[in-house]
C-alpha cells in the first residue's frame, strides 16, 4: 500500500493546529444552577439632628416680695420746710427709721432713704387760716442702691408744735389765737393806763383803753399767722396707698438696718409773723 506523504502531512497538521487553538480558547461557563445576587441594603438611617437652642427662650419672671398698701412708715425730715418760702415741686428728703419686716424677711431695713415732693404750699391768712402744706412721697432707695418706686402720704407729723394732718394728708399749721388775745389785751390795759394818767378820770382810762384795743386788733389783723414748719428732725408717719413690689434677687438684707441720729424739734409756741406781707 502506498501511502501519499503529502496528504498525511497536511491531515497531521490540521488536527495540530485544532488542538492549539481549542487550548487557547477561554473556559466557557460553568454548567449548574445560577449564582444568586444578594439584594441591595438600604442605607443606614441617620441619627436626627439635635434642634438649635433658642436663645429668645421664655424665663421665669423673678419671685417678687410684696410690701401691702395700707403698710407705715416711720419717717425722720432732713431738710426743713416751712410754708413761709415752699413752693409746689420743692423736693423733700427722708428716711426711713424702723425696719419693715413682711414674713420674717427683712424688706425695707431702717435708714432707707425716700424721696418725695411738696404738691401745694399755702400760708396762712391775716384774718383767719393756717399754713397749709401737701406733701407725696414718690421713691425710695433701699441701703444697697436698689431703688422702686411707690405712693404715701403723711397721717401724722411730729414738728416740736401743735401742727395736724388731715385724711387727705395735708399739714396744717397751728395758730396763735392766745397770742392774739393776750395782744389785744395787752395794749388795752396800756391804753387804759395811759389814759387814766392822762385825764385822771375813769372817763379818760375808758378812751384809753378803747384806743389800745383797736391798735392790738390792728396789729392782728395786718399781720399774718404763724407759719407752718417743718423744722430737720420733724418725724412724720407716712401709709403706702398702693402695693410695694420687690425684686427677690434685690431684697436679701440680714441687718434691720441704722437711721441717721438727728435730733428731734425743740417745742415751740406759735409766733404770728411780723411782717404784713
Amino acid at each position: 500500500m502506498k501511502i501519499n506523504l503529502p496528504i498525511l502531512f497536511l491531515v497531521a497538521g490540521l488536527w495540530t493546529s485544532g488542538t492549539v487553538v481549542a487550548a487557547q480558547m477561554p473556559a466557557g461557563p460553568a454548567q449548574g444552577p445560577a449564582a444568586q445576587t444578594p439584594p441591595a441594603q438600604p442605607p443606614a438611617a441617620q441619627p436626627a439632628a439635635a434642634s438649635p437652642v433658642s436663645d429668645s427662650a421664655p424665663k421665669a419672671a423673678p419671685v417678687r416680695y410684696v410690701v401691702p398698701s395700707g403698710t407705715r412708715l416711720p419717717l425722720i425730715l432732713h431738710n426743713a420746710v416751712t410754708t413761709r418760702n415752699a413752693k409746689p415741686g420743692d423736693p423733700i428728703y427722708l428716711e426711713t427709721l424702723f425696719p419693715i419686716v413682711i414674713d420674717n424677711r427683712i424688706l425695707i431695713p431702717a435708714g432707707s432713704y425716700v424721696q418725695g415732693e411738696i404738691q401745694e404750699a399755702k400760708r396762712p391768712g391775716k384774718v383767719k387760716g393756717t399754713g397749709e402744706i401737701r406733701l407725696r412721697l414718690n421713691s425710695m432707695i433701699l441701703p444697697n442702691g436698689y431703688a422702686v418706686d411707690f405712693n404715701a402720704v403723711p397721717t401724722n407729723a411730729g414738728t416740736g408744735g401743735n401742727e395736724a394732718t388731715d385724711k387727705e394728708g395735708k399739714i396744717h399749721g397751728d395758730t396763735d389765737k392766745g397770742d392774739d388775745v393776750g395782744t389785744v389785751l395787752k395794749t388795752t390795759g396800756i391804753g387804759a393806763g395811759v389814759g387814766g394818767l392822762a385825764t385822771q378820770s375813769a372817763k379818760g382810762a375808758g378812751i384809753g383803753a378803747g384806743a389800745g384795743a383797736a391798735v392790738g386788733l390792728a396789729a392782728v389783723l395786718l399781720t399774718r399767722g404763724p407759719e407752718l414748719e417743718l423744722p430737720r428732725g420733724t418725724t412724720v408717719d407716712v401709709v403706702l396707698d398702693r402695693n410695694v413690689y420687690l425684686d427677690s434677687t434685690r431684697v436679701n438684707f440680714i441687718d434691720p438696718g441704722h437711721a441717721s441720729a438727728l435730733p428731734g424739734p425743740p417745742s415751740r409756741e406759735p409766733t404770728r409773723s411780723r411782717s404784713p406781707i
